[in-house]
């Protein structure tokens, strides 16, 4: 079975996270919401999500791809969360995939991960990202596919991301079906 694991902690944008485990799991992935402690989340819209496990609990599993949702101070705590860090640096060196939203390619960045890549971001970060990855080539896009790397823009990208991640997991047949189960068009 297809295994992601999604780290988040608080200030995390509610819908970039909950948008993406709905629909991952609509299309059968195994799906672990990891909160940097195992307890519950307060998010920057005030709703309280809870952990499937604590980060770390996750760190030995054998994952086929991490996303990292966004809001704020959510994408700063992944960046700087040294686990989260290992848990990327882990899965790369394995083949998986990196998913990234929002403010969250920050951490990527931060990394060197987006080195040589095409990414996208919230339109706000476009200059800390540019300034962390110089080589990097960001684009103005909902969703941007770079190899292992699949960024994205915000809230409103979402449901648009998910459904790239899903593609990327399942093939587009299956990323289409979620689609028309879900009306997105």
């Amino acid at each position: 079975m297809t295994r992601v694991v999604v780290p988040f902690s608080d200030g995390v944008e509610e819908i970039e996270c909950i948008a993406v485990v709905d629909i991952l799991r609509r299309a059968n992935i195994d799906v672990c919401l990891a909160s940097l402690d195992g307890q519950a989340v307060k998010g920057r819209s005030g709703i309280v999500i809870g952990a499937d496990a604590p980060l770390a609990d996750a760190m030995d599993e054998d994952w086929d791809m991490v996303v990292l949702p966004g809001g704020l101070p959510n994408a700063h705590l992944l960046r700087d969360d040294a686990r989260v860090r290992t848990l990327v640096e882990r899965l790369r060196e394995r083949g998986g995939a990196v998913a990234a939203i929002c403010a969250a390619p920050t951490a990527l960045a931060a990394y060197g991960m987006t080195a040589g890549r095409h990414v996208t971001s919230y339109p706000s970060c476009r200059e800390q990202m540019q300034s962390l990855q110089p080589s990097s080539v960001y684009l103005d896009e909902a969703v941007v596919e770079d190899d292992f790397l699949i960024t994205s823009r915000g809230p409103g990208t979402a449901v648009a991301f998910a459904l790239r991640l899903v593609a990327r997991l399942c093939g587009e047949e299956k990323a289409g079906a979620v689609r028309r189960e879900i009306v997105a068009g």
